[in-house]
């Protein structure tokens, strides 16, 4: 029996298991497998099925799905799989720019505040959307831009009843929704994969750079590797501003490999961009990252380490 046609085998045990609250790994010859991602390496996604752990080659992955628990905090974009962003483990086919632009453009948009504005991009069709963390940090009006094409033209709608749902300090992201009574649905984003990309590869960005929205830059991927102040950023030559904050790094089949967030301003060509691969960690754990009005930058209170009880004073006589 081909290594296929196990992995078949085990899809199909393994779906009593995991339901709903698995991933799901599509393989090649229209195989599938249903269970939880617990590692995914460079050349093997390592996959729990509940009764077993199963170690699957790259080569015989043509994509991933994610999915998640529906809780209160976070529905899922569609209830009857649980999905709640699209996300491939590799690229698929390189397309021109332009083309990618038009097809992709709409799922960028504007985020702005009274201190400033940034960028972002939404994660599925419920209005749930990626950003930095500074962007919207300390804010507590935020609204969002959305250009939609309608009849060949481009239209603006602006939605101010914006939500934080998570966010992440550390590593500058923040997860927002959009919860206007009459918002539709909107056009989302597919997530790639950073690990897939090679120093050299072309990349571009989409975003509002000194508040110019909807501007396109195109460059390479510089290094994968660039460590600062103990994060690693992918370094790219696509030149990016203050306005980008928060907007989507594409590889050349337009999947989101990295979320821009800053560039020397003393160079021009060095930006740089969070990994995709933290930003699907932030979205699979954003439970953990809930933000909370009554402690901002952490959700969780923690209590004070008990102190040595100290030695009864004697009563007076």
């Amino acid at each position: 029996m081909s290594f296929l046609k196990h992995l078949a085998c085990a899809a199909l045990l393994a779906g009593s298991v995991a339901g709903t609250l698995a991933d799901t790994i599509q393989l090649k010859d229209a195989a599938a497998v249903t269970g939880k991602i617990l590692a995914e390496k460079a050349d093997a996604l390592v996959v729990d099925l509940g009764y077993t752990v199963l170690v699957i080659p790259r080569n015989a992955v043509t994509g991933v799905a994610k999915n998640s628990l529906t809780d209160a905090t976070t529905p899922a974009t569609t209830p009857a799989t649980g999905q709640f962003y699209a996300a491939t483990t590799k690229a698929a086919t390189a397309r021109d720019v332009s083309s990618l632009v038009k097809q992709i453009g709409e799922a960028v948009v504007q985020v702005k505040t009274p201190g400033g504005l940034g960028s972002g991009f939404f994660l599925n069709e419920d209005g749930y959307l990626l950003t930095n963390f500074h962007v919207i940090e300390g804010e507590t009006e935020i609204s969002v831009e959305v250009y939609a094409q309608k009849n060949g033209q481009l239209d603006r709608e602006t939605y101010k009843q914006v939500k934080i749902i998570a966010i992440n300090k550390f590593q500058d992201l923040a997860l927002l929704h959009i919860e206007d009574k009459n918002a539709p649905k909107f056009k989302a984003i597919t997530l790639g994969s950073s690990d897939a990309l090679n120093v050299g590869d072309g990349v571009f960005a989409i975003g509002s750079p000194l508040g110019l929205e909807r501007t396109v830059t195109q460059g390479i991927l510089s290094t994968k590797t660039r460590q600062m102040e103990g994060q690693l950023y992918l370094q790219t030559s696509a030149q990016i501003n203050p306005g980008n904050s928060g907007g989507p790094l594409f590889n050349l089949a337009g999947e989101v490999v990295g979320v821009t967030n800053m560039k020397i301003t003393f160079g021009e060509g060095l930006g740089f961009a969070i990994p995709v691969e933290l930003v699907k960690a932030f979205l699979d754990h954003r439970d953990a990252f809930a933000y909370s009005t009554d402690n901002p930058n952490n959700p969780f209170r923690y209590l004070e380490p008990p102190s040595r009880t100290k030695a009864p004073v004697p009563a007076a006589k």
